[in-house]
């Protein structure tokens, strides 16, 4: 079990505000980077190729550090982590915008994201323990704020970008605004302390039930990475969309993903959680069945809407199961199924690539629509942890 004491005696609701708001950070951070990466790609006159191959130090540094993640948390409580995560993470964001040379940007990339990594699954452990306060489901909320937070940093990005400003001023600003955010909200934070027969010596692998929800997490996220990726590809060259309205897909997935997530509470108090990752399962499959069967504008995006809400709570639901049910303490045990998680953003969507080059798009998102099955299958063999109350 996980001790929880609460400093200077905060009450659940500051808490949840508190954690939303790391949660709020940590999406608009990402966000702030990801929406001029376009720019710094003309700063440095990079090519698609050479963007790929320097985009790829961020998920390198990410997957790298969550051994590191998992034996602090062992050690630290995960608020004190979470602080050191996000301080680190606003820090590279800064130094980002003054990348004047490829190395740079690559190195600065990788520790971008050895810190959001840090801060990811801190916040998560954190999340749990807030949870733990509350005697109905209110974690999905969290993961809405993270996508609320995505869409704020890019509508601000683009007004940025549209005025001129250079990105590191831009990261700059952001950047220290957020600190000042995780310094101003950290003592409502939870101080929440492994308990001493669950605290391990090195990096735990995800044991026969955390390996469960470690491959439903691997089939959500490349659900997800190959909306990220390839939603817009899709919509110009499967669904013959032009360049300036293909990027709808992708819209409509995330304004699907966004609402699934405010409304995934309600629905996992009223029918259960395991009943919600059945159907999350589901909607994956015929959301990326139904693109790939019917490529015409209205369903294709009927589609995409689909496979926004089916992995819309996947994450944030499997990581509370597992924190509730796992041997380990709570951040070591999101750690093991987020390291299986996590190829399924990494690997799945190249494959996709590779498949649309050998066949096309379409055999593509119907091989990966076949994910949703697999969570269908597994979540029928994982037990949902009673609530707990604190």
């Amino acid at each position: 079990m996980i001790t929880t004491e609460i400093s200077e005696n905060p009450t659940a609701q500051r808490a949840r505000i508190a954690i939303a708001l790391f949660f709020f950070l940590s999406g608009f951070g990402f966000s702030t980077w990801a929406s001029r990466i376009p720019t710094i790609q003309s700063q440095l006159s990079l090519d698609e190729a050479q963007l790929g191959g320097v985009l790829f130090a961020l998920p390198t540094g990410l997957m790298l550090t969550l051994p590191v993640t998992s034996i602090l948390l062992q050690r630290f409580n995960s608020r004190q982590v979470m602080l050191v995560g996000a301080v680190l993470y606003n820090v590279a964001l800064a130094l980002l915008g003054f990348a004047q040379e490829t190395w740079q940007l690559v190195a600065l990339l990788f520790c971008f994201g050895c810190s959001r990594n840090l801060l990811n699954i801190s916040v998560n452990a954190q999340s749990v323990g807030v949870q733990a306060l509350y005697d109905r489901s209110i974690i999905a909320s969290f993961h809405g704020v993270w996508s609320v937070a995505g869409f704020a940093a890019a509508a601000v990005g683009s007004g940025l970008v549209a005025a001129g400003v250079l990105p590191k001023y831009h990261f700059l600003v952001v950047a220290v605004v957020l600190t000042a955010v995780a310094i101003y909200f950290f003592p409502n934070t939870l101080d929440i302390r492994p308990d001493p027969e669950k605290r391990k010596t090195g990096f735990s692998l995800p044991d026969k039930t955390l390996l469960k929800f470690g491959i439903i997490a691997f089939a959500s996220m490349a659900c997800e990475g190959t909306m990220y990726d390839w939603s817009g590809i899709y919509f110009e060259k499967a669904v013959h969309m032009s360049k300036e309205t293909a990027t709808i897909g992708f819209a409509v997935y995330m304004v699907a993903m966004t609402t699934g997530r405010f409304s995934g509470d309600w629905l996992a108090n009223r029918y259960g959680v395991k009943p919600m990752l059945h159907y999350s399962g589901l909607l994956m499959t015929c959301g990326l069945g139904l693109a790939a069967l019917v490529p015409v504008p209205l369903v294709a995006g009927l589609g995409f809407v689909l496979v926004g809400l089916g992995v819309s709570c996947v994450i944030p639901m499997v990581f509370s199961m597992a924190g509730r049910t796992s041997a380990l303490s709570s951040g070591s045990a999101i750690a093991a199924v987020s390291m299986v998680g996590y190829f399924g953003f990494l690997v799945v969507p190249p494959v996709v690539g590779f498949v649309a080059k050998a066949a096309n798009l379409r055999w593509s998102f119907g091989l990966v629509a076949l994910l949703g099955a697999v969570v269908v299958a597994l979540v029928q063999r994982v037990r949902e942890p009673e609530p707990q109350v604190s």
